[in-house]
Order: structure tokens, then sequence, then C-alpha cells
């Protein structure tokens, strides 16, 4: 076990019980049925559509924030599937019994959470461009990181440093193409 392994285990502890009680939620079916619906639209979808959605809505004015949105949620995934496997931090339901899976991963470690990531980046990109949509996707991208720890594939940490990962790299994006 490498350094940074055997520090995202001592986390892991650290969290277990937070992450458990989160989880918890999932014994719920409506609850359950939300944070998987939510979590289903942060698998891609939800931001797919917004980029391809923003020109056919506001015209010429939207394609400039649409590439914008298009390069950070590129940028991002080859951040976060390098850090993944980097860090290799296994999901909470594959370290800890106690965790219920409520649906099934996309890929096998959890730190950061790529669909908070997205979900940070691209609400905070079309927010800052069209803020009449900040009604709409800013509940989506917190049901979609709430999602990820109630349904037990990842921990609390994996999302805040996924947000904080998304939200850096959208106001960078803002810096310097916006």
């Amino acid at each position: 076990m490498n350094r940074a392994q055997h520090l995202m285990a001592r986390f892991d502890l650290v969290e277990y019980r937070l992450c458990r009680g989160l989880n918890r939620g999932a014994g719920l079916r409506s609850l359950r049925l939300l944070f998987q619906l939510a979590s289903r639209l942060g698998d891609g979808l939800a931001w797919y559509g917004l980029v391809f959605a923003l020109p056919l809505i506001y015209g010429r004015a939207a394609l400039k924030p649409a590439i914008v949105m298009a390069l950070t949620g590129i940028t991002g995934l080859l951040i976060y599937k390098w850090l993944k496997h980097a860090l290799v931090r296994e999901r909470p339901f594959i370290r800890h019994p106690g965790i219920t899976l409520a649906m099934p991963p996309l890929d096998r470690y959890s730190f950061p959470s790529g669909h908070t990531l997205h979900a940070v980046a691209f609400t905070t990109l079309a927010v800052a461009n069209f803020p009449q949509l900040g009604w709409i996707l800013i509940p989506l991208a917190s049901l979609i990181a709430a999602s990820r720890v109630v349904l037990g594939l990842h921990y609390p940490s994996d999302v805040l440093a996924g947000g904080a990962i998304g939200g850096a790299l959208a106001m960078l994006a803002l810096t310097v193409l916006g």
C-alpha cells in the first residue's frame, strides 16, 4: 500500500459513520428512486443535453459557453480518471459491509466523484452565462452530489473533492476562456 492509499484508508474509517448514516436514505424506496434518477442524469445525460440545448435555446450567444463547457468537461474527465487510478480508493460498499450499494458504479474507484466534479463545473459555467438556469441546475447538481453518498458509491470527501475540482475548473475556464 503506497502513502496515498494509506491516507485514503485512514479517511475511510473516519468517514464511515457519516457515510453509513447518509446511506440509510437508500432504504426508503422514494428517496432511492429520486437519487438513482439524479445519479443517472449525472452520468452525462444532463450535461451533454445542456451543451447541445444551449445554442438551440439561446442561439449564437450560447456557442462559446457551450464550447467552454465541453472543453471543461473533457478536462475534468481526464483529471478525475487520473486521480482515481493514482489514489485507488475503494468505494464504500466494497470496503464496508455496512454500506448498501443501491446502484451499480460506473468504475471501481471512488476518489474523487466525477459525477460531482461535472455537476459543479457545468452548473457553474451555465449559471455564469445564463443565470436564469440556476433554479433548475443548482438543485440538480446538489441532488447528483448527494446521490453519490446516499447510494453507497462515494464517501463524503470524494464528493467534496469532486465539487472543489469542478468549481476550480469552472473558475479557471471563466477566467481564461470566458
